[in-house]
């Protein structure tokens, strides 16, 4: 197959990857994340992933309008499920370029992720696929969680210590 596989960050790229391409699918990644701040942890990480994404021979395409406002302006007054309306921002965008693109399905690495919501993840793909006449391509990569985090060391790829958005920063340092 090939599926357009929504990318937030080089280290959770790795391990999904690997497995895409051992199954024999041709991967393409897509960088799209206004959730991401501030600006700066933005652009180290679409920066981070240019480099890596070089290093594994993946094409990239980016979305570099940093739309924070898109992220903030759905989230609004919904910051208690502000996941799902994440999920959904992000994956909406992703299965829209597969269509367009002429792929034959999309995935996410944040299925990658153990601190995420998988069953929401997935719901949300599957749903977002069937409206954007795609298919979501569901894995989950948790299983790869260490080896990903060890190579990504080993790489010297900058690690970021939180989700990406604002509350989830919040979260970090505020317990």
């Amino acid at each position: 197959m090939k599926i357009l596989m929504h990318i937030c960050c080089a280290p959770c790229t790795i391990y999904p990857l690997r497995v895409l391409r051992e199954m024999g699918h041709e991967v393409r990644g897509f960088f799209y994340n206004p959730n991401i701040h501030p600006y700066l942890e933005y652009r180290k990480r679409m920066d981070t992933l240019k480099n890596y994404a070089e290093r594994a021979g993946l094409e990239i395409l980016a979305d570099e309008d940093y739309a924070l406002h898109e992220f903030l302006r759905a989230i609004t007054f919904r910051e208690k499920d502000r996941c799902r309306y994440c999920y959904e921002l992000r994956l909406t965008r992703t299965a829209a370029m597969a269509h367009a693109g002429g792929f034959e399905g999309f995935t996410t690495t944040i299925l990658y992720s153990k601190f995420q919501n998988h069953d929401l993840v997935r719901e949300t793909g599957e749903a977002l696929a069937k409206q954007a006449g795609t298919r979501f391509v569901y894995l989950d990569f948790r299983d790869g969680w260490k080896e990903g985090v060890e190579t990504s060391k080993k790489l010297g790829l900058y690690r970021q210590q939180y989700c990406g958005c604002i509350y989830s920063e919040k979260e970090r340092y505020v317990k």
